[in-house]
């Protein structure tokens, strides 16, 4: 709401971490992993003592800047949702457009909730098809299929913003599109997907990729379509995804860059000034 800056570089928002990562067996989760019994994740410092979350999250919301808080596991995310809702209460109702920076393994009861506070599921699904050929022996089948549940969110009126994750993930957009639609592990275990029913169509993920990325960043007036009076910001693709086997997505060029209505980069004479 007070964001300042140009349009290549915005500031107005501000980032927390609650938790780790699932790799790491550091995200926080109700219930222990199923391949360490005796451990569930841990709070990052930031959440300890959770007050102290409470009142940076306060404090920033009251200086109109937009709330951006990494969250992985199932309990992580559930707290996260619960500061959230502490600040809607007390602040009252406004256009926040709060983000949960990855929300990977959802707690069936926060699908809704995610949708009530009006949170958006800022999701990266490269790393679905990294996990996905390991999650379930740390978290066992039934946490599996609420994990990158990007289906089920929008079944739940939930907004998506995809991204890369890089440089933890691949930077590729074209990489994301293609683990969003076909959920295919990287092992090449599951050519139908890992948990197919999660799957997004390419129009969905290209939507989310997009417009839902512009409007997690208060920008879907400015950019996230080639529309009339926003900016000439697209790319030249060798081919048409929305027709392509969505097993080839992945192997997609660039050919043009543009930006700002002015081509920056070309396949066949690279960067342009």
């Amino acid at each position: 709401r007070h964001a300042f800056g140009g349009p290549f570089l915005r500031i107005g928002a501000v980032k927390g971490y609650a938790d780790g990562s699932l790799g790491s067996a550091t995200a926080y989760f109700f219930q222990p992993f199923d391949d360490q019994p005796n451990n569930h994740g841990l709070l990052s410092d930031e959440m300890q003592p959770l007050s102290l979350m409470r009142d940076r999250m306060m404090k920033a919301d009251a200086a109109g800047l937009q709330l951006c808080t990494h969250a992985i596991g199932d309990q992580g995310i559930s707290i996260i949702l619960d500061l959230y809702s502490e600040i809607a209460k007390a602040h009252g109702e406004a256009d926040r457009r709060w983000r949960i920076e990855h929300a990977q393994h959802m707690a069936a009861k926060d699908f809704d909730r995610f949708a009530q506070l009006h949170v958006i599921a800022s999701v990266q699904p490269y790393h679905a098809i990294d996990d996905g050929r390991w999650a379930e022996k740390r978290i066992g089948h039934d946490r599996a299929t609420r994990t990158y549940a990007f289906r089920t969110f929008l079944d739940h009126g939930v907004r998506l913003a995809l991204g890369t994750d890089w440089n933890v993930a691949p930077l590729n957009p074209l990489l994301t599109v293609y683990a969003a639609v076909t959920r295919a592990t990287l092992d090449g275990k599951n050519p139908n997907g890992w948990f197919p029913e999660q799957k997004l169509t390419v129009s969905e993920a290209m939507e989310a990729y997009t417009m839902g990325s512009a409007y997690a960043e208060f920008q879907e007036k400015d950019k996230g379509s080639i529309t009339p009076g926003k900016l000439a910001d697209m790319v030249l693709l060798s081919d048409d995804i929305f027709s392509l086997d969505p097993t080839k997505i992945r192997d997609v060029k660039v050919l043009k860059t543009v930006v700002g209505g002015k081509v920056v980069w070309d396949a066949e004479a690279g960067p342009l000034h």
